[in-house]
């Protein structure tokens, strides 16, 4: 059995920071993050914009001291609730840990921090084709979002600027 340790990241810790940077150019390295590394640019700020957010909650998951996975809620807002929510934007689990339960660890971390922040569901985003993560996902209780079914499920649509 793999030996964890599931943290809250504090990116003013220099461990936490380089795990966080070096799990995410994981990530968008693979074909599921765009195939292609972060830019210099991003690799330069992005620890620094990430801590000048009061609204970012960042899930790490080290294997000894090696970075095994992470997952980045980002705190939004429930109208219809009138009460936060968090949006998993990031879900990373290194190519040499999968297989190993480590998102259902990320995900109870950030159940439990969304509940002690009163939010009212977490909500994500899943390539359609990214079958693992789907199945990953369905089991962890997560399923596309209807109102009625008479009208779909809802879309998640971007415009780049």
């Amino acid at each position: 059995m793999l030996n964890i340790q599931t943290v809250v990241a504090d990116l003013n810790n220099a461990q936490h920071a380089q795990a966080y940077l070096s799990l995410m150019s994981h990530y968008a390295c693979d074909p599921m993050g765009g195939g292609e590394d972060l830019s210099d640019f991003t690799k330069e700020n992005l620890i620094t914009n990430l801590l000048a957010r009061n609204d970012v909650f960042i899930v790490l998951i080290f294997s000894g001291n090696h970075p095994a996975a992470l997952l980045t809620a980002i705190e939004g807002f429930s109208t219809f609730a009138c009460k936060p929510l968090f949006n998993i934007h990031d879900v990373v689990v290194h190519n040499d840990f999968r297989g190993q339960g480590l998102t259902k660890h990320l995900f109870e971390k950030i159940e439990e921090v969304a509940k002690q922040q009163d939010c009212c569901k977490i909500t994500l985003e899943v390539l359609s084709g990214n079958a693992i993560a789907c199945k990953a996902y369905q089991r962890l209780g997560f399923s596309d979002y209807q109102l009625d079914p008479e009208f779909g499920s809802a879309l998640f649509w971007t415009k780049k600027l």
